[in-house]
């Protein structure tokens, strides 16, 4: 499957599956976010999440796949540095601010900064099409979050440090999709990268949060960890599909496609979180659609 995904790098038909993958990540992405938002504290959701998915990635990564070659071990470092951050960053977002007003500033910071990245690191250049697509996007998102930022009336004292902290966040979304595609092209099997970046990215979260565990109750241990299962699965596909389209075609454009993750957060947020969805976010969430529909378009 390896040789089969690297011989459509370049190729319309590698396009054309970087986009289904990026859409793909969108929807898993969101359902990622939502699970770690749920009735459980956020840092053990995370935590759970990145145990389930460093000993499931185990296996593949010592006997499954070829041995990273020896300059993936610095790549491995940097890439393990920098998910710490956004990690951190991203759990002290979720429990501060709803779901539905920090998750689009995340997701609307996120491609901005990557679109630019890319750029810069890969020469990736958007058409002035592409680029109102862009602005269509992040209007939309951002639109959303003011929005919900209006509205919204559960933890309000809490409301403007969390949006900080969501910004925060959005800039490690882009440093980690840009500088994981460079990884991702670095090594000759893309799986080898995927199955070592699981195990390694597996190790912090747990360690740091071990305090934390010992304050939840015994009727919680079991349903935190059947959570932590779900996500890591749900990891593998979005964190794998997103990386697999950045290697297979533009990292700006799938950076920007993932983006349409919002309208999914939103629906999610509506229909389990129980959180309400007007006509005028679903205004907004048609925006975010049509951005990234002119982004693909006007290339």
């Amino acid at each position: 499957m390896s040789s089969w995904l690297v011989s459509l790098e370049g190729t319309e038909a590698g396009h054309d599956l970087a986009l289904g993958l990026a859409l793909m990540a969108a929807f898993l992405h969101a359902l990622f976010g939502a699970l770690q938002k749920g009735r459980h504290d956020p840092w053990l959701s995370r935590a759970a999440i990145d145990a389930s998915y460093g000993l499931m990635a185990m296996p593949f990564a010592l006997f499954v796949v070829p041995w990273p070659e020896p300059h993936m071990w610095p790549i491995f470092a940097g890439a393990f540095v920098i998910h710490v951050g956004y990690k951190l960053a991203q759990a002290m977002t979720y429990s501060r601010g709803a779901f539905t007003v920090v998750y689009p500033v995340v997701r609307g910071t996120g491609p901005l900064f990557a679109v630019i990245g890319a750029g810069l690191i890969f020469g990736e250049h958007f058409t002035p099409g592409q680029w109102l697509g862009v602005a269509v996007l992040l209007s939309g998102i951002f639109g959303l979050a003011a929005y919900n930022l209006r509205h919204v009336t559960v933890d309000r004292d809490r409301l403007v440090p969390a949006l900080a902290l969501a910004v925060v966040t959005g800039g490690f979304v882009a440093l980690y999709t840009t500088y994981d595609a460079y990884g991702i092209r670095a090594t000759a099997d893309p799986f080898t990268f995927l199955a070592w970046f699981f195990m390694i990215d597996g190790v912090f979260m747990p360690v740091y949060t071990f305090r934390r565990w010992r304050r939840i109750p015994s009727s919680e241990f079991v349903p935190l960890v059947a959570r932590g299962m779900t996500g890591a699965i749900v990891a593998f596909l979005s964190f794998g599909a997103i990386m697999l389209a950045t290697r297979l075609d533009k990292v700006g454009e799938a950076a920007v496609l993932r983006e349409t993750s919002t309208v999914f957060a939103a629906a999610i947020g509506w229909i389990v979180l129980g959180e309400k969805v007007g006509p005028r976010r679903l205004a907004l969430m048609t925006l975010i659609a049509a951005g990234a529909v002119i982004v693909e378009f006007a290339g």
